[in-house]
């Protein structure tokens, strides 16, 4: 089970995110996109030169959309989808701000392990709990807030942080080959706190962390 995304604006699916890109191995010809949405980040993998590109989406809507994208596209919560994958199969698995969304990622995660090539590597994005405005609202106003998008979005069920995300890979048969702070805040605040307190809180500036992850 993972979430109710019929509530969610069509905005949702169809964010392009082009600062992952990066993140994806060049040569990777292989891929699987949990949470595909559209299939628009699907599109740019296929004109760098992946030969193949598989999604599983939860909405049927954006499932049916990314079919024409898509070499093959599963509907459904990804946990029940886990069989229909083949194993030892894909060169990249990418989850762009899903894992949050669903209730047990630890699992889902040690189970895909399994759907990668001998090489092959799981890259994420993950909203970042500690992102300055998230942690300044709690300390300061004391708030904890639900709301429609963002890091504090009410269809998420888990929340973490640089560590935990480290902690996530590293307890489920991973190691972790990069992570790194993307869409860092142009405000001054948190370089103004870390003056303080020694580079400390050097991870509140990022909205999310990538990781590129590979099994054990």
């Amino acid at each position: 089970m993972s979430f109710d995304i019929k509530t969610k604006p069509e905005i949702y699916f169809n964010v392009v995110r082009k600062e992952m890109l990066p993140f994806v191995p060049s040569d990777a010809r292989v891929t699987l996109e949990i949470g595909c949405g559209d299939g628009n980040f699907a599109e740019l993998l296929l004109a760098r030169g992946a030969l193949e590109v598989w999604g599983i989406e939860y909405e049927k809507e954006q499932a049916d959309l990314a079919q024409e994208r898509m070499m093959k596209v599963l509907v459904g919560d990804v946990a029940e989808q886990l069989t229909s994958l083949p194993d030892n199969y894909f060169d990249v698995i990418i989850c762009n701000d899903v894992l949050e969304h669903l209730i047990d990622p630890y699992t889902v995660i040690s189970k895909l392990r399994y759907k990668l090539k001998k090489e092959g590597v799981m890259i994420s994005s993950i909203p970042n709990i500690r992102y300055f405005r998230n942690l300044f609202d709690y300390f300061f106003n004391k708030n904890w807030d639900y709301t429609d998008s963002g890091i504090m979005d009410k269809t998420h069920f888990r929340f973490f942080t640089y560590r935990s995300i480290r902690k996530m890979f590293e307890s489920n048969g991973y190691e972790v080959v990069k992570m790194e702070g993307i869409n860092p805040t142009k405000s001054i605040r948190p370089f103004i706190w870390n003056l303080f307190f020694l580079g400390s809180f050097w991870d509140i500036r990022y909205l999310q962390f990538a990781t590129i992850a590979r099994p054990k």
